[in-house]
């Protein structure tokens, strides 16, 4: 049963509940990083390996974390593994790291990792956290890297670097500019909800619990799925 449900998060983050596609987190660095294949590969894999170790970090320290300050300890955490993430990039990818930039050290402040280490990580145990990090960073990585594709293939007729020859002459440049990574991100967004007929499910604790702004939220509309 456990192999089972540790499946279900990993496929889960792939598509049902994909962090890029389906949630729509982590919007910044899919426009930023995505003009290259190797690019969004490279950030997909970072973003991957802190998912895993914040998430399982945070559940093993979950009961120890006061709830006043979990929020600064998560951001604690990960920047820490952010921190060792950028330097063993900078140390043997040094053309990625130029490559990414200072999108590689706001991977600390990315929506996904902090959103998984306080809605899943900080209630569940170490294993199912992992999964779950490994599920949300699959897709995450997945959704970059198709974005990607088709990004560098119309916009610059090639793949990960190399050219293709027969595309240069339809080449679409404008693909590859900040209107066009809106244009196929929102094409990918709705082929994805088409194919799982529908976003994810909005739960009550995803939406308000452990949000440190609800308390000054006008009605709380949206806990209970009414209009503000």
């Amino acid at each position: 049963m456990k192999k089972n449900q540790n499946l279900t998060l990993v496929l889960k983050g792939i598509l049902k509940e994909n962090p890029t596609l389906v949630l729509v987190l982590g919007t910044c660095p899919t426009l930023a990083t995505t003009t290259n294949v190797v690019g969004a590969f490279g950030m997909g894999i970072a973003a991957l390996a802190v998912l895993v170790c914040s998430n399982m970090l945070v559940s093993l320290l979950r009961r120890l974390i006061p709830d006043a300050v979990r929020i600064p300890c998560y951001i604690v955490i990960i920047a820490g593994f952010v921190t060792v993430v950028e330097m063993l990039v900078h140390a043997y990818f040094p053309a990625l790291y130029e490559m990414l930039g200072v999108y590689l050290a706001l991977i600390t402040v990315n929506c996904i990792i902090l959103g998984r280490a306080e809605m899943f990580a900080g209630k569940n145990g170490v294993v199912a956290s992992a999964f779950d990090g490994l599920g949300m960073g699959l897709g995450f990585t997945l959704a970059l890297t198709v974005i990607a594709t088709v990004r560098e293939v119309l916009g610059n007729a090639s793949f990960a670097g190399i050219t293709i020859p027969f595309l240069e002459p339809y080449k679409l440049g404008f693909i590859v500019k900040a209107p066009g990574g809106m244009m196929v991100y929102g094409l990918m967004i709705a082929l994805t909800y088409a194919v799982t007929s529908g976003r994810a499910p909005l739960k009550k604790s995803f939406a308000c619990q452990g949000c440190p702004s609800a308390a000054t939220c006008r009605t709380g509309a949206c806990c209970e799925g009414k209009e503000a």
